[in-house]
């Protein structure tokens, strides 16, 4: 097993996480800020960005970190730590269950370990693009899905005339059995543990994606950018069961 002392510091970063997050869940009067992308940002955000900083700065000294709330920590180091605090704070600030933590490390820029934390349910997925374990227990994606028997999801339909042209998304929508917007980071843990087969982002920050690439490969999936190049320097993301994937590629962009 790879990384085995960045495994475990990750694993021990579950039990902080869960309590700062519970200490602003069950707000009904949460404070919501504005940043400049007019996108939502909560104390809770902050707060623990900051923890986890602040734990990987005391564990690897000579890592460097991006992350979504402050600024990049020695950005020159070969080995980076990129953080999504609160991915989906959306559907936080609403106290839908649909959010999470996200870790990723990459090494000269190409994710190796990824974590998914969902603090509410308590599901934490780890994956270092050969194997994906959640909570002890490998997990491996289906395989020889039809498209009409499909469970597709997204985000936030409106994305798609946001960032990306939406007709080949509407032609997927009439082809599968069901579309949800069961989104953000939960939409891959569904994809990864068989609740879904196909996850799509239009627009994706390296926050947003560096730790779904190495989970949904290691858990036998195929996930590449919205034209199905390379995730890591493309542009979106599609995560999918691999006997789906080209298909779904070929109708989004074939409008």
């Amino acid at each position: 097993m790879k990384f085995e002392k960045e495994r475990a510091f990750l694993l021990n970063l579950k039990t902080d996480i869960k309590r700062i997050v519970n200490n602003y869940y069950s707000l009904f009067d949460m404070a919501v800020e504005k940043k400049a992308d007019d996108s939502p940002v909560t104390q809770a955000d902050k707060e623990l960005e900051t923890f986890i900083r602040n734990a990987i700065i005391k564990n690897f000294p000579d890592d460097g970190i991006i992350g979504e709330e402050f600024p990049s920590h020695q950005k020159d180091a070969s080995r980076q730590w990129v953080i999504d605090p609160i991915d989906g704070t959306k559907s936080f600030i609403a106290r839908a269950p649909l959010f999470g933590t996200l870790i990723a490390l990459c090494i000269e820029q190409e994710p190796v370990l990824g974590v998914i934390y969902l603090p509410v349910t308590d599901h934490f997925i780890i994956g270092d693009g050969s194997q994906t374990i959640c909570n002890g227990r490998a997990l491996k994606m289906k395989e020889n899905v039809l498209l009409e028997e499909s469970t597709i999801l997204t985000t936030d339909f409106r994305d798609f005339s946001k960032y990306k042209p939406r007709d080949g998304f509407d032609k997927l929508v009439c082809q599968c059995k069901i579309t949800r917007t069961w989104g953000d980071c939960f939409g891959y843990f569904l994809v990864v543990s068989g609740g879904a087969d196909v996850m799509i982002d239009p627009a994706m920050s390296i926050w947003d994606k560096m730790a779904i690439i190495p989970i949904v490969k290691g858990a036998g999936g195929t996930v590449s950018d919205f034209y199905g190049n390379d995730p890591v320097h493309g542009d979106g993301l599609v995560a999918s069961v691999s006997s789906l994937h080209q298909k779904v590629i070929d109708t989004l962009n074939n409008s």
